[in-house]
């Protein structure tokens, strides 16, 4: 195209009309014509989304429902098939209710593919995207069928001309090319379906101060378990399945918080370099289980399996809890595909910079959904009140809470989506999880979420890791994050358990990593080992990477039980990422976000190894200890007063000499922490209305590489000691039964944890 012609497509940009694509076809070669339909009967404007029902006159159809502000036409595009060839059917949606266009079709019902064509104007620079050539999805779709492209996004999904010369103003130039062969369809489900047989289910309902996450993908933990059959690994009929739960169970883990299981999207640049986004952070759809994970089909089928799984994990006692991704979607910035939200409402829907073309961006995924807006807002809370009431889950995590959090620019805790769920008869009951940080200015909101809310609490995490590595000045920051973080939470009602204590995440290296890398190792990412961060707080034992060194091994063992002992005996809500109970490895990658590989998939020959079956064993024994022991989850922030007639605290910390620790030792540098939970002092009554108590236990940390001597409180703090947890020791087994006098020196092995029960 020539220079006057391409400026001339530019000024229709300008003057809002919408420029020319250069070779616009009408669609794939070889694809019917759309047919178009007469409009369809008045149907109500809600429930948004596709609702199959008996209409008027008993006919039954499905009713559909779009918000579409600022739009001048929508039509409601019928297939009759799964694929790109399938024929299309364009129905007008005539009826508009409070910019809700609405509609009922005769005779369309479950398993039926649809999308939307939307219209109206086309001029970027005021934020205004619409494109009838592109098939939207339903944003409350309830199961979607179809995937993009396996080796890249072809032009045709974008709303823009992707290739066009001037790459500067590309997005300006609207693309004519028809997107329908080559984008994924939402599918009509009958809500009723499953009705009767999820009348059995039973939440568990367990309470915070007694929940142990498990955080686990649903691909990655099924795709190579021996005991599921081949035809369901990577499904969630494999986590279903009885050898999944087994190993839950057995674990003890109360609850799974699962990777994101909306419908997602891959992108372009991962699919161009033969990979693709195997977490999930990308949804596109958040109504529908991701469509690949479902074993039955994906014509609706999806939703029923997913319920399946729901109520086999809650007969087996184990919430479900999802990681879900309400702050951006798979569209990315100005210059991403136009999949839905973009084509549906751009200016509606996300953030805008204040030049309008541009998305303002808190995520660092491209776009910010604009959560301030009402049809936004509601858009999530359907969703949420969805995923509890009809699929049947019990909490969520929310990934980069804090963008959801923003009003205008800055993060508010008087924010409307805050408000809202603090209000919501539904949603105030379930479990809510932030990550409470976003990638913005004043974005990093640890400890300042208010009550209903729990949080990842990183400073829990660089802590015990840095104590562990033998970073740590002194131990005043370890004190507060072994007894609950009250630093931080301790305020407005907030309890121990609204810290989500962890160690390790999905994002980052793996528990045996941390033990053995000190370097990201993200080659196979194809982004020249710059993606991941650098700051991973980690020690390798004195080599990078595995070894032969049976000295190094050892000592990687017992750095591997200090941490998970560490983390399942503090106070808070521990988070245990699968596999970490085995010691799996992901060859020292931290950010393995698009390896859908061995890389990521539990590994589960190791059980069969003693190093993997020795630390598996210790976890099982540890949160055994933590089921049995309610002081070690307590529901109230000690007080650390002395109490008649003795004086003993409730918690009480001590040093090598025995001596209860001074303000000056806190500021010390040590590498010894011991820690005195008195299981006299637990506040709260039991179901029955009794006074809580339990045993006494001391927890001595030890993290130089030498011995240290010890002694013992003497009474009244304790007559004697049992040991009932030596991280020193590869076998537990050896461990409990040995008893010390109170007031007697207790030789403390390099590199230990030490917990005792004291006996009075």
């Amino acid at each position: 195209m020539s220079s006057a012609a391409e400026q001339e497509t530019l000024d229709e940009g300008v003057r809002g009309g919408p420029p020319r694509a250069p070779s616009a076809t009408a669609g794939a070669e070889g694809r019917r014509a759309a047919v178009r339909a007469a409009p369809a009967w008045p149907g109500t404007p809600t429930p948004l989304g596709a609702r199959y029902r008996v209409g008027p006159d008993g006919v039954a159809g499905t009713n559909f429902a779009l918000w579409a502000g600022g739009a001048e036409a929508v039509e409601l595009c019928l297939f009759d098939g799964p694929g790109p060839s399938a024929a299309e059917t364009r129905v007008p949606l005539t009826e508009l209710t409070h910019e809700i266009w609405h509609g009922f079709v005769p005779g369309v019902g479950p398993g039926h593919r649809y999308g939307y064509r939307v219209h109206g104007r086309w001029d970027p620079w005021t934020g205004a995207r619409w494109n009838p050539a592109k098939l939207l999805l339903d944003p409350y779709a309830r199961a979607v069928d179809g995937d993009y492209a396996d080796f890249g996004l072809p032009p045709e999904v974008y709303g823009h001309v992707r290739d066009w010369p001037q790459q500067h103003v590309a997005d300006t130039v609207r693309d004519d090319r028809d997107s329908a062969p080559f984008v994924p369809k939402g599918v009509v489900v009958h809500d009723d379906a499953d009705g009767d047989e999820w009348m059995d289910d039973r939440r568990p309902k367990t309470p915070w101060a007694d929940s142990v996450i498990y955080e686990l993908h649903v691909r990655g933990f099924t795709k190579l378990h021996p005991g599921i059959p081949e035809q369901l690994r990577g499904t969630y009929a494999g986590l279903a399945h009885p050898a999944a739960i087994e190993h839950l169970v057995d674990l003890g883990v109360t609850a799974v918080e699962l990777l994101p299981v909306h419908q997602f999207a891959h992108e372009d640049h991962l699919l161009r370099r033969g990979l693709v986004n195997y977490w999930g952070y990308n949804s596109i759809g958040y109504f529908t289980p991701h469509a690949a994970y479902a074993a039955s089909g994906t014509a609706g089928q999806q939703v029923g399996e997913f319920k399946r799984m729901v109520r086999a994990l809650h007969a087996a006692g184990i919430e479900v809890i999802l990681d879900v991704v309400y702050n951006h979607t798979a569209e990315a910035g100005e210059l991403g595909p136009m999949l839905s939200l973009r084509g549906i409402d751009n200016r509606g829907y996300y953030r805008l910079q204040p030049d309008a073309r541009r998305y303002a961006d808190y995520t660092g995924c491209g776009n910010t959904l604009h959560v301030v807006q009402p049809h936004v807002l509601r858009l999530i809370t359907d969703s949420l009140r969805y995923w509890v009431t009809e699929m049947g889950v019990d909490g969520f995590r929310f990934d980069l809470a804090a963008a959801l959090a923003r009003s205008m620019h800055d993060v508010d805790m008087l924010s409307p989506f805050l408000a809202v769920i603090a209000q919501d008869p539904v949603l105030r009951r379930v479990k809510l999880i932030a990550e409470p940080w976003d990638v913005g200015n004043g974005g990093y909101q640890v400890g300042a979420f208010p009550p209903l809310w729990t949080e990842w609490n990183d400073r829990y995490r660089d802590s015990v890791r840095d104590f562990w590595r033998g970073a740590l000045h002194d131990v005043r920051d370890l004190g507060y994050r072994l007894s609950g973080s009250s630093d931080l939470y301790a305020w407005g009602g907030r309890r121990p358990y609204a810290s989500i204590n962890f160690v390790t995440a999905h994002d980052g290296f793996t528990l045996r990593d941390l033990v053995s890398y000190e370097h990201k190792h993200n080659e196979a990412n194809g982004e020249g080992n710059r993606d991941g961060t650098n700051d991973n707080r980690a020690w390798n034992c004195g080599v990078e990477g595995e070894t032969d060194d049976p000295r190094v091994n050892a000592l990687r063992r017992r750095q591997l039980r200090n941490l998970l002992t560490t983390l399942l005996l503090s106070t808070g809500v521990p988070m245990l990422v699968a596999g970490d109970e085995m010691g799996r490895t992901q060859r020292g990658s931290n950010n393995a976000y698009c390896q859908d590989n061995e890389v990521s998939w539990v590994d589960w020959t190791l059980p069969a190894q003693p190093a993997g079956r020795g630390l598996l064993e210790l976890t099982r024994r540890l949160l055994a200890l933590r089921h049995a022991h309610p002081v070690l989850r307590r529901r109230a922030f000690f007080s650390g007063r002395p109490q008649a007639p003795d004086g003993l605290r409730d918690l009480a910390w001590f040093t090598p000499q025995g001596t209860e620790m001074t303000e000056g030792d806190w500021y010390a540098p040590s590498a010894t922490l011991a820690l005195y939970l008195s299981g006299r002092d637990i506040p709260g009554r039991d179901a029955r209305g009794e006074q809580v108590t339990d045993d006494s236990f001391l927890t001595i940390l030890h993290a130089a590489d030498g011995p240290v001597d010890f002694r013992l409180p003497g009474p009244p703090w304790g007559e004697a000691y049992e040991v009932v947890v030596d991280t020193s020791l590869e076998e537990q087994a050896d461990a409990p039964g040995t008893v010390h006098e109170g007031g007697a020196v207790l030789r403390v092995p390099a590199r230990c944890v030490l917990l005792l029960r004291v006996r009075t």
